[in-house]
């Protein structure tokens, strides 16, 4: 018996001691601003975020991954993991044990209930479960569904970690009380910004009522909206940033009322940059006249060979029934020839293009093939640089509203804004190391004191933290380049890749037919 008192008491000290060892005075807020330029950010339009970019460390080669888009990129932020690990490689995709006839989009709450129900919808942990079971509080807020890839899990309606998204949340009545309190969610026209106010108060206001967890996420959808709405630029998108800027002030002036802005760390980062739509492209058209059975849903009796296209904006993917071979050689011998076709990728390595494992997007359900649109330097309207062709959405190209879009291999969509400051971040800095969104993860788990498993592929972005050993990472530049000869031109296209201590970074890819 006093064997067995001596165990209990000791396993019941263990279990104090690992909780009462978790650092509960320090505190990270991650805000990402959806779509957020970093060439927008100036005294005029971010006077909050240029501050807190002067006081901390600004990222001036700061990426998203591919493919550049909100919910591949809310993934590689809640994970550190590359797409092909975390299995989230687009906003849409074809997943047929969740939905036989069609894509699904990766947000869908309902779509991950499925997933978990099968092999588990994200094959890597999240930051915010990792932390959970650390001992470690969070709090996940959001205008859009996409922070449910940071925490999806149902829970009891005494929670302590509250997940807000999109007005709604998990418990269920943790959105019915702040409702209540600050009114209902909502906005008229295209722009998001009274959400993005509501849920930046619902997190301040409501969620820190009794203290600010160790780990808090506010996602907004601006300028996400307005850019794809009425372009990059615009007064309109300038404004929507302003808002963005408004929202960051309120978490800051929080932090502060409540005792703890001297303990708190704070990045603001963007999944992915954005582009001006130059021209619309019907790639299922162009694939039908080229002899190929192409469309945007599965057929009601499907045949092998038949071509399913996702468009995501900025790239597509093409998904053959059975793996046709023959078919697949076709589609990217056709694709080869269109103008509007930048980098081609391809899951079994076809001449002229490159293997999807090159831009980290070989998950098990990948596409056969997945290629970006062209984009140019040009500017718009509004003075802004990039522009991008898009696959369009709906049934008639100029029936199109959108203005802008992302999701390419873009330098425009592939360099995005990530800010740091606070007690743990160097001061005034400048990091002229690339770095990504994949690296978010890790560098917060450092920063809270908290253990990151290996299925994170960024690294600790070491170089702008006051614990930096002053040691310089190592970099790496490299330009991979496919060609092929074709009967009536010539394929060639490159992609432009950085490394930093083994972690990859896509800077830009293209593609060009020579024709005879």
């Amino acid at each position: 018996m006093r064997k067995f008192v001596a165990i209990l008491l000791f396993g019941l000290t263990a279990v104090t001691c690992s909780h009462s060892a978790t650092p509960t005075d320090r505190h990270v807020v991650l805000v990402v601003w959806d779509g957020m330029r970093p060439d927008f950010i100036n005294p005029t339009n971010t006077p909050t975020l240029s501050d807190l970019a002067s006081r901390g460390t600004f990222f001036a080669h700061h990426h998203p991954v591919y493919v550049s888009s909100t919910e591949v990129n809310g993934t590689a932020l809640s994970t550190g993991a590359y797409p092909e690990h975390s299995s989230v490689i687009g906003n849409r995709e074809y997943r047929p044990g969740i939905d036989l006839l069609q894509p699904i989009a990766m947000e869908s709450l309902d779509a991950m209930r499925k997933g978990d129900l099968q092999n588990g919808y994200l094959k890597v942990p999240t930051m915010a479960e990792l932390l959970q079971k650390q001992g470690y509080r969070t709090t996940i807020t959001g205008t859009k569904p996409v922070v449910l890839l940071f925490d999806r899990a149902a829970r009891g309606d005494n929670a302590a970690d509250v997940v807000l998204f999109e007005g709604r949340s998990l418990p269920a009545a943790a959105a019915v009380a702040m409702t209540n309190q600050l009114g209902p969610f909502f906005d008229r026209g295209v722009a998001k910004t009274n959400r993005d106010v509501w849920t930046a108060r619902g997190l301040t206001e409501s969620l820190w009522s009794n203290g600010v967890p160790a780990l808090s996420v506010l996602w907004l959808a601006e300028p996400d909206a307005t850019q794809h709405a009425l372009g990059v630029g615009s007064p309109a998108a300038l404004a929507a940033i302003r808002n963005s800027d408004h929202a960051l002030s309120m978490i800051i002036d929080a932090l502060k009322a409540k005792g703890v802005w001297e303990k708190t760390d704070i990045l603001v980062v963007s999944d992915h940059g954005f582009s001006t739509i130059s021209t619309s492209v019907d790639i299922v058209q162009r694939l039908q006249k080229a002899g190929f059975r192409a469309g945007r849903r599965i057929p009601a009796t499907p045949a092998t060979g038949d071509v399913l296209l996702v468009g995501l904006g900025g790239s597509v993917f093409l998904y053959v029934t059975g793996h046709d071979e023959k078919t697949i050689e076709g589609v990217v011998r056709s694709l080869q020839t269109e103008s509007s076709v930048g980098a081609i990728f391809t899951a079994r390595g076809k001449a002229g293009t490159f293997a999807l494992k090159e831009a980290l997007i070989a998950s098990p359900e990948a596409p056969d093939i997945v290629f970006s649109f062209r984009w140019t330097t040009a500017t718009n309207g509004f003075g802004a640089p990039g522009t991008v062709i898009s696959e369009f959405q709906g049934s008639n190209i100029s029936a199109n509203p959108q203005r802008a879009t992302h999701a390419s291999l873009s330098p425009f969509d592939m360099h995005n804004t990530l800010v740091a400051a606070g007690p743990d971040v160097r001061a005034g800095f400048v990091d002229e190391l690339p770095s990504g969104n994949e690296d978010v993860a890790p560098t917060i788990m450092k920063l809270l004191g908290a253990k990151a498993p290996s299925t994170m592929n960024g690294r600790v972005l070491t170089e702008a933290l006051n614990a930096s050993t002053g040691k310089i990472p190592a970099l790496k530049k490299k330009q991979l380049r496919a060609h092929t000869t074709l009967p009536t031109g010539e394929w060639t296209q490159t992609l432009d890749i950085s490394e930093v201590n083994g972690v990859r970074y896509l800077d830009q890819g293209t593609g060009e037919f020579a024709p005879k």
